[in-house]
């Protein structure tokens, strides 16, 4: 036994395509988290020993020598570079090296500085690092568009299976009932054939009916077991261990309570909250966004560049340092540098591909819209009209029972033949069937409604948290 919302929260927690889109803004995060390396800083170290030996050597037109010598050295090169938000790089180096002759002359020397280069045209506002954050994130917010779009469909499903189910049960009541009755009036004309107070072709045509009847509701059957299988598809991620000999039994029974309706507000709730319209929105921002880009890439590159740094040197390594803290010999420079391509073909084809590209996906944003308003339109009216519907197959079926009453009567009386009467049954049989059909329409159409303005979420109070 399901009421649908446990099998709504069945299909929240099992649905496979719900599980596996719930993966997709988990990925785009890591994506995002990904484009922020770009800031991450770079640490590298070099470190180098070398040793040199030289032997000595005479000196032309003289017995004086040249000694021999023995020199060992050790670089070491530690280098910290990245870029911030802004587009500054910055190389951050410390070079120290050790310089050993004859294991008596020590020296020690040491370079540390910054280098900076900030652009100020090309790459100021916005750059690579800066564009592929920025769609990322519009990339997540559609992949969590994509989820609730994915959550309502599903559940718009489900009710649309569980209404399904339970016109699909009462069928098979119905067609019993028309196979119950069907089987008696043949069996009463039988019986009248054998006294002979009636002709055998009334009860040929009786067990016709009857066969009739008993096919109509075997098909009857087999429709509800497929529709069975439908809903326990869509509440499942393990059919054949969960649910392949499980029948679900819905709880509740098809009503027609009316609602209230109100086109405008409908549109507005559209516009507002479809996850595909807000996807729509989103693709408009991420092209603006490329297109400042391309912009920028028109501009040539104008970067002002500094760099400032101390040097030091002596025979020991605190006295070196010392030298360092004490800035006794500096070094700094800045200047400019400026690159301009000649032609700018690329960046000018670009941003024009870029223009032409936001102008399509807004012509795309108006069509949606237009195509969302007009189906909403149309699922006003379907709600409506499936109410009309129910109301009018309700009175069918009452006036079907009460010809079939009558006639029964008729029949007792002699007044009436069993033509008649199992033409008023097959009457009954089809206005109970249309009645029950026009009750699940009427529902299903509600259901619609609600998906197409975008507020399934919210009616049926569902948290995307739920997993």
């Amino acid at each position: 036994m399901l009421s649908l919302a446990e099998c709504i929260q069945l299909a929240l927690e099992h649905n496979l395509d719900i599980q596996i889109q719930r993966y997709n803004p988990i990925i785009d995060q890591y994506t995002l988290d990904l484009s922020y390396a770009g800031y991450e800083p770079t640490f590298n170290f070099s470190a180098q020993k070398s040793y040199n030996s030289s032997p000595g050597s005479f000196i032309p037109n003289s017995i004086v020598q040249n000694p021999s010598f023995v020199t060992e050295s050790a670089n070491f090169n530690p280098e910290i570079l990245g870029t911030l938000p802004t587009g500054l790089t910055y190389d951050m180096t410390g070079p120290l090296s050790k310089r050993t002759q004859n294991s008596t002359n020590t020296t020690w020397s040491a370079s540390p500085g910054i280098t900076l280069s900030q652009p100020l045209l090309r790459n100021f506002w916005i750059d690579n690092t800066r564009l592929q954050i920025q769609l990322n994130k519009a990339n997540l917010k559609i992949s969590e568009q994509a989820l609730r779009l994915q959550i309502m469909t599903t559940v718009t499903s489900v009710k649309t299976a569980y209404y399904n189910l339970i016109f699909d049960r009462e069928n098979v009541d119905v067609q019993a009932t028309a196979l119950k009755l069907a089987q008696q009036l043949a069996a009463e004309n039988k019986k009248k054939v054998e006294v002979g107070t009636l002709a055998p072709l009334d009860e040929k045509q009786a067990e016709s009916q009857a066969a009739s009847s008993q096919a109509a509701l075997l098909l009857a059957q087999h429709t509800l077991v497929t529709q069975e299988n439908t809903l326990k598809v869509l509440l499942s991620d393990n059919y054949y261990r969960d649910w392949a000999n499980v029948s679900p039994v819905p709880t509740e029974q098809l009503s027609a309570e009316p609602q209230p309706l109100n086109l405008q507000e409908s549109w507005r709730r559209a516009v507002t909250q479809r996850p595909d319209y807000l996807e729509q929105k989103l693709n408009v921002e991420k092209q603006n966004v490329t297109l400042k880009y391309d912009f920028n890439q028109l501009f040539p590159e104008l970067n002002v560049t500094g760099s400032y740094g101390r040097n030091a040197f002596n025979s020991s390594f605190d006295d070196t340092l010392n030298n360092i803290r004490t800035d006794q010999n500096s070094f700094y420079s800045y200047g400019a540098v400026v690159s301009i391509p000649l032609g700018n073909s690329g960046p000018r084809a670009n941003y024009k591909s870029g223009k032409a590209t936001l102008k399509q996906v807004l012509l795309q944003l108006k069509q949606l819209e237009q195509n969302i308003l007009l189906e909403v339109d149309n699922d006003v009216g379907q709600v409506e009209s499936t109410l009309q519907q129910v109301d009018a197959t309700r009175e069918a079926r009452i006036y079907a029972e009460d010809a079939l009453a009558a006639e029964q009567k008729k029949l007792e009386n002699g007044k009436s033949t069993s033509f008649q009467v199992l033409q008023l049954i097959s009457n009954l049989t089809t206005a109970r069937s249309a009645e029950i059909q026009a009750l699940a329409n009427y529902n299903i159409a509600l259901a619609q409604l609600s998906l197409d303005e975008g507020s399934t979420l919210e009616k049926d109070r569902i948290d995307l948290k739920v997993k």
